[in-house]
This record gives structure tokens, C-alpha cells and sequence, in this order.
């Protein structure tokens, strides 16, 4: 009921908000026309730069530049433990969306500014980039997010997690309010021993609490070299002191400190006594840039502008230099004799130290460093910073430093040892997000006003669909030949081709005779029943795109028909097979099997969560307890689908689970049928399938990235007119070559590799293979299941092979 009542609170003040939120909203971008760039993201449009990916991913969430910074280590070896996950980084503020392009791209699949806590715009994302993973970095409890999240099927983990001593007395009093949603987290990891006591006192379960340490310590020193503006102005007027007062805050109220006024009075204080001084000034927020540049010229100092990318001749020491940019502070330490760290003398909460400390600068740092206290009081017992109480005192400290070369490197000596101690809390944390990115089992269920229309209708189809599939079981008859079907419960895409097609090559190699039932879906032959001798070729129009694969595979006989007993019956009588397999045959329970091989699909196990239409399953995942055994496809080489696995075995403890995935083996030029790669150029994409995802994913893994894609219905049959457009638009976009399926190969008109060559296109398919991770023992367990044939019965078909010539 607690529950229940929070949640309706909740909803009300968003209700009540969203007036404050369009005026807040408006105000930003009124302040800073950046605001307006990518606004639509807000609300959970996709950003400009993306393109679709299989789901499976890990959508990371750091809010501003600090938590871009430590997410950098942290997707780099996430990257490099396992590069087929997508990863996709939302930011909440400009400042962090800048930083994390210039650090992240090529890193990850894409940079989009997270939505707001609604849950229109929350489930967009999610049903865009479909994460198995949500990782939050330190402390962004939003309870939208973390419930659709769930919903969806994702972890949800928060990492480098810390209440600050300012926050934990508002966050207390809101317990009632973020127990409800820190339950919903499947593991929250905390810098630190008092992060964690924090956490539980808000009403985290204590069992998912950790201390995992501080994600910052293991930040490295930037790698980027000083703007060159920097580098020429050192050069030229060759300083004998470089203070950099670092990421300067405004006043936190009236009677607080500005940073900026409290370091230009600090410099004017230094200049005639150190005449050797340059003080590069780096103002945190953006819009205070123009503001400092005012200050500098109304106190009358020299100074040079990052911006302007220039130094008047006539600069001379001592002076100022406003780096009046973002994302360049990191490279900047190096240059620095003397470091303030601002944020800490207003009352801002601090800023992190660490990375002037990697760079072995001496720190100088005021009273507030509430966001950073562990950190802050490692270095305080190491002696490692100077630490003021007041603005006034910043000069002394400046000057101290400036005239003791042995002080700045004892300094800035303990400090880079303090920040190497305490590293490795990355390694941990990149472990664990791939533990619970391994755990999750994706269910994109259908959260609509209409789900209260079509669960009604959900719930007749599984009673209809139950009846027919048991009077259907009741009167199964069953062939003289062992069968072993391979099917699935959801609608489409679950790789039941390929694998039926791989497991006939591989019964063959081993001595067997295997034979193909498929129904042979759209085939456009009136015959009920048609068989084709291995090897035999057969037109596409009589078999169907799907059973078309199988016939020109040649690893088996093929017989193709909607009643599979009676085809199959007629199989027997002409080939005398040792075994069958039944090609999507989980449902077909008018034959008779001796073992049911289900595959399951590891990019959307159980089809929306719901049987159609509300969601894709054509039965409930309890029909899985008929399983012999169980194939989790598309399955990543690196992942062991622990969550997935315990969800099966739950349904079914007998049924032995194995994982396979798609192998890309050759292309194949369309119009000479010969394989071979298409040239290194850009190509153009198209395909119709239950599953495309799954066919962009692939080009993806093979670096491919199309000029365009174009996706048609599964099983469509193409038009010389489609194919024509299909042409023109690769035409368009710059390239002559364009990609494609084996099955949609087979679906273009005859004359499509004639027309694609007059217009200067070359068509290319990708030949599929599998490869299934202990593939001796599926091969033992099928072969478990065959027994000696009985005598054949009679029947009559349509025999290809004794009728070529018909069409």
C-alpha cells in the first residue's frame, strides 16, 4: 500500500512540475544557446548520429564532466573485455556533453543527453538502444528511470556511488520516498565505507550495498598535449611561477565567496612582489567566461583569451591567461607549478584533485570539499595539499609555494603516491557490470494504453492456441523415421534456418542421412507435397525463400509441405533418411518427435514477455517445459547468460542448455554466384527479416557501417521497381555496391542482377554458418534419439527431381 501511495505521489508532483519544467527549461536555454542543441534528446528523441544496434547494450549514465571523466577508464576496458556490447553515454549538462564527445567518440556507439524523468520520454530510450545494462555513476536517483529500466528486462546498477555530506541530511529526509526506488537497483557500489552506511540509512537493502572504492583514483593523467596557444605563450615569456586556479565557482549564496574575484584579488596581491607570475585562469561554467574577461580589464590586468587564439606582442609578465574553453583543463596540469583547485573556498562542495595530483603539481585547496571528503582526507594525513580556511589566505599560500622548489616537489611527490594508492577500483567495477550485464534477460514488453486492450486478447489466443496444440498432440502420429525438431516460441528471428542447416551438415559428416521437413512458407507451387533429392536444384517459387536455403545447401533431402507427416511419409519411401529434422517444428504437434530443440533468442529471449499480440511469443514460456534441450542463439563468446540460464532451468531443470552464434563465412557476388569480398569501399544495406537488428549487428561486427539501410517485411518478395529505387538510392549516396541476405537474394526478381548492372550496382549476399559451443554432445544427444527405421509406408507427391521441367 506504502508503495502504492508513493508511487501516486510521485506522479502528482511530476504532473504538477511539468509547468516548472518548461519555464526551467526555457530560462536555460535563454542563458546558453547550447541548451537548445540536441534539446529533443531531453525527451527521448534519438540523437542525429544514431544508428541502430542488436540489444544487448549497456546505456551508462554520467551526469557532467567529472562522472565523463571517470566513465572514460571505465568503457575503455569494458571495450577491451568484451567489444561486441554497445555502449551508449548519456550526459545531463552541456559541459559534460562537450567532454564527453571529445573524450568518448569512437569509444562508444553514441552521446545523447539523458531524458527527463518521464516516463514517455524514459521508455523511448530504452526502446531505442535497448540496454541489458543501466549503470548510473555516483549519485542520479531518478525513480522513472530505474523502474522502466527494470521493466524492460536491464540491470540496473549504481557504480562509484557518494552522498555528500551537504546532500545526506535532504536525501534523509526523503527516505520514505528513495527506499521505494534504491530497491529497485540490483547493486549499488559506494566509494567508500561512510558512501555505504549513507546509502543504507536512506533506505538501500543492505545486501546490495558495497564498497567498491573511487572510480577517480584510477583516472590517468591527460595524455593530451596544452593548446598551442598555451604552449607559445610559456615559450615566449618564459614565467618563473604557473599558478592555474582551476575550475573557479560562483558564490553558492549572498554571502559566499566568488572564486574569480577571490584569485584576481590573490593575483593583484602577488604581481608586484613576483614579478615572474602567470596565473592561468579556468572559470568552471562557461557562461561565467565573458564575466571574468570583464573583471580582468576593469582591474586594469594584462591578460590573453584562449578564445581569441592569440597573444598581443606587447604581454609581459605578470598576467593572466583566461582558458575560456572546456575540455582542455586536463591537459593543462602538466605546465603548472602551483595548483587551487576551486569550488573549494565557495561553498561549492569541491572539485576532484586527483588529476593535478597524477600530474605531481602541488595543490592548494580551501575549507569545502564535502563531494570529495574520503579523497580529501587521504591527502589531508598524507600531507600531500595545502588546505586555506579563507579567500584571504590564498595568497600566502601562492606565494609560499612559488618561492619553494623543494616544497612544490615533496608536494606534489606525496600527492601522486596518495592517487596511486588507491587504485584498481576500475577493474572491480568493469567485473561486476559484466556480471550484471551477463544476468540480465531483456523482456521488452508493450507498456501502451493499449496493452489493456490487447491483454484480453493475449490471454484468448493462449487459450485457443492451448486447446488446438493439445488436440493437436493427441492424435500426433508419428513417422518411422526418428524426428528431431527444431523450433522456438517466438514469432520469427530466432535463427531456425541456419540451424537447421548446420545441423544437417553436421549429421552428414558423421554418416548419417539426414532429411529436411519444412512447410515451405510463401512458396507459390499448388503441389500439397514436394520432396527433392539432396543436391537437386529446385526454383525458389516451388520451395520458398526459407526452404530454397536448404535445397541449395545439399546437406539433405528436402521435403517440403504443410502436413509434415504425410511429406514426410513420402521422404521415407523415396530416400529412406535416418533422421528428420523438423524445421520450426515446436508448435507443429500433428507429428510426432523424439526430441524438441527450442532455440532461444539471447537479444530478446521471451519475445516481449507476453504472447501475441501483446507481446511476440506464440505460447507462454511454461510450453519450454516440453524442451529436450535448449539453444540460446546470437549468444556473444564472451558472455555466459547467467540470468538468461537461470530462467530456462527454472521452467525446465532437465533440458541441457548450449549457446551458438551466427558465423559470417563469404560473400557472394549475386551475379557471377561466385564468393568473394566486395571491394573496401562504402556499400548500401537492405534486408526483410523477423529480426534486421540482427543482420545490421552483423555487418557492424564485420566493419561494416552502410551508407543506408533499407528494411522490407520478412519474407518479401521484391519488385523490379524496389530494386530499381534499392539501385538509385546506393547510386545517391555515393556507392555501387549493395548488401544483402542469402534469403533476400532469393527473393528479387529473376532479372535483378541484369537491372542492377545496367545501373552500375553490384549485389553481394552473406553466406551464414553457426557455431554451436559444445556441439559434440548436442550431436550425442540427437544421436541418442535415432533408432533403426521401420518398413515405409506409401503415399504420393510431386518429385522434383522426376519432373525438371516444371515450373
Amino acid at each position: 500500500m506504502e508503495s502504492v501511495l508513493i508511487g501516486v505521489l510521485y506522479w502528482g508532483c511530476r504532473v504538477a512540475a511539468f509547468p516548472l519544467l518548461v519555464l526551467y527549461f526555457a530560462y536555460r536555454v535563454v542563458r546558453d544557446r547550447r541548451y537548445l542543441q540536441g534539446f529533443s534528446e531531453r525527451l527521448g528523441a534519438a540523437p542525429s548520429s544514431f544508428e541502430p544496434t542488436a540489444p544487448g547494450s549497456v546505456w551508462l549514465h554520467a551526469v557532467s564532466v567529472g562522472e565523463v571523466i571517470s566513465a572514460a577508464g571505465l568503457l575503455r576496458e569494458v571495450r577491451e573485455r568484451n567489444p561486441n556490447i554497445p555502449l551508449y553515454v548519456s550526459v545531463g549538462t552541456v559541459a559534460g556533453r562537450a567532454i564527453a564527445q571529445e573524450r568518448l567518440s569512437g569509444l562508444v556507439d553514441d552521446i545523447f543527453y539523458a531524458p527527463v524523468d518521464y516516463a514517455f520520454a524514459v521508455r523511448r530510450v530504452l526502446a531505442r538502444i535497448r540496454p541489458a545494462l543501466v549503470v548510473i555513476l555516483e549519485t542520479e536517483i531518478w525513480p522513472m528511470l530505474y523502474r522502466e529500466a527494470k521493466r524492460a528486462g536491464s540491470s540496473v546498477v549504481i557504480l562509484n556511488g557518494r552522498i555528500s555530506d551537504r546532500a545526506f541530511p535532504r536525501y534523509r529526509r526523503w527516505r520514505f520516498l528513495f527506499r521505494r526506488v534504491l530497491r529497485a537497483a540490483d547493486a549499488i557500489f559506494t566509494q567508500s565505507e561512510q558512501d555505504r552506511q549513507r546509502y543504507i540509512e536512506i533506505g538501500a537493502p543492505q545486501e546490495k550495498v558495497e564498497t567498491l572504492g573511487n572510480l577517480k583514483y584510477d583516472a590517468s593523467a591527460s595524455a593530451a598535449a596544452p593548446p598551442r596557444l598555451v604552449t607559445e605563450l610559456i615559450e615566449k615569456l618564459k614565467p618563473a611561477t604557473v599558478w592555474i586556479a582551476a575550475s573557479t565557482m560562483p558564490p553558492a549564496d549572498r554571502d559566499d565567496v566568488d572564486e574569480d574575484e577571490a584569485v584576481l584579488r590573490a593575483f593583484q596581491e602577488l604581481a608586484p612582489i613576483h614579478s615572474g607570475l602567470l596565473l592561468i585562469l579556468v572559470p568552471r561554467k562557461p557562461e561565467r567566461f565573458e564575466e571574468a574577461a570583464g573583471r580582468l580589464r576593469a582591474a586594469g590586468v594584462r591578460f590573453a583569451r584562449r578564445s581569441h587564439n592569440a597573444i598581443e606582442p606587447d604581454l609581459t609578465l605578470p598576467c593572466v591567461f583566461l582558458l575560456d574553453s572546456i575540455g582542455e583543463l586536463a591537459s593543462i596540469f602538466p605546465v603548472a607549478d602551483v595548483v587551487f583547485m576551486g569550488g573549494t573556498v565557495a561553498r561549492r562542495g569541491g572539485h576532484n584533485v586527483l588529476e593535478p595530483a597524477l600530474c605531481r603539481r602541488a595543490i592548494i585547496i580551501g575549507p569545502h570539499m564535502e563531494n570529495f571528503a574520503a579523497i580529501a582526507e587521504e591527502f589531508r594525513q598524507q600531507a600531500a595539499l595545502i588546505e586555506i580556511g579563507r579567500a584571504d589566505e590564498l595568497a600566502d599560500a601562492v606565494a609560499k609555494l612559488a618561492g619553494n622548489a623543494e616544497l612544490r616537489e615533496r608536494l606534489g611527490a606525496r600527492a601522486a603516491e596518495v592517487a596511486a594508492k588507491r587504485r584498481g577500483a576500475t577493474r572491480k567495477a568493469v567485473a561486476e557490470m559484466l556480471r550484471w550485464h551477463d544476468l540480465a534477460v531483456p523482456s521488452w514488453s508493450l507498456i501502451t494504453p493499449a496493452r489493456l486492450l490487447l491483454a484480453p486478447l493475449a490471454r484468448l489466443w493462449t487459450f485457443a492456441s492451448n486447446r488446438s496444440l493439445a488436440r493437436k498432440a493427441a492424435h500426433a502420429r508419428r513417422l518411422a523415421t526418428p524426428v528431431v525438431s527444431i523450433g522456438a516460441i517466438s514469432m520469427g528471428g530466432a535463427g531456425k534456418t541456419p540451424m537447421v542447416d548446420h545441423m544437417a551438415e553436421r549429421l552428414r559428416e558423421h554418416g548419417h542421412h539426414p532429411a529436411i521437413l519444412t512447410r515451405g512458407y510463401r512458396r507459390r507451387s499448388i503441389e500439397t507435397s514436394i520432396v527433392i533429392k539432396a543436391g537437386k536444384p529446385a526454383p525458389v517459387s516451388f520451395t520458398g525463400d526459407e526452404a530454397q536455403i536448404f535445397v541449395q545447401s545439399g546437406f539433405a533431402d528436402a521435403g517440403i509441405g504443410a502436413d509434415r507427416w504425410v511429406t514426410g511419409r513420402l521422404v521415407e519411401e523415396k530416400y529412406g533418411p535416418d533422421v528428420f529434422l523438423l524445421d520450426d517444428g515446436f508448435q507443429h504437434r500433428k507429428l510426432a518427435r523424439d526430441l524438441d530443440i527450442v532455440l532461444i533468442d539471447a537479444l530478446n529471449p521471451f519475445a516481449g514477455g507476453a504472447v501475441f499480440p501483446l507481446g511476440m511469443l506464440r505460447e507462454p514460456p511454461s510450453a519450454l517445459a516440453r524442451a529436450g534441450a535448449f539453444v540460446i542463439m546470437r549468444a556473444q563468446p564472451e558472455r555466459e547468460y547467467q540470468g538468461l540460464r537461470r530462467q530456462l532451468q527454472a521452467i525446465n531443470p532437465h533440458a541441457p542448455i548450449f549457446r551458438a552464434r551466427l558465423d559470417p563465412r563469404h560473400w557472394i557476388n549475386r551475379r557471377t554466384g561466385l564468393a568473394e569480398h566486395p571491394p573496401e569501399t562504402s556499400a548500401a544495406a537492405f534486408c526483410g527479416l523477423a529480426n534486421p537488428g540482427a543482420y545490421w549487428g552483423t555487418l557492424q561486427s564485420l566493419g561494416i557501417r552502410p551508407v543506408f539501410r533499407w528494411t522490407f517485411p520478412d519474407h518479401h518478395h521484391y519488385t523490379s521497381r524496389e530494386v530499381q529505387r534499392l539501385a538509385a538510392q546506393a547510386r545517391m549516396h555515393g556507392t555501387n555496391f549493395l548488401l544483402t541476405t542469402e534469403k533476400d537474394s532469393m527473393n528479387l526478381p529473376g532479372r535483378a542482377s541484369e537491372m542492377l548492372a545496367d545501373m552500375g550496382v553490384e549485389l553481394y549476399w552473406l553466406k551464414i554458418g553457426l557455431q554451436v559451443e559444445d556441439e559434440g554432445k548436442l550431436l550425442e544427444l540427437i544421436e541418442s534419439k535415432l533408432r533403426k527405421p521401420l518398413p515405409h509406408g506409401h503415399g504420393s507427391a510431386m518429385n522434383w527431381e522426376s519432373q525438371p521441367g516444371k515450373s
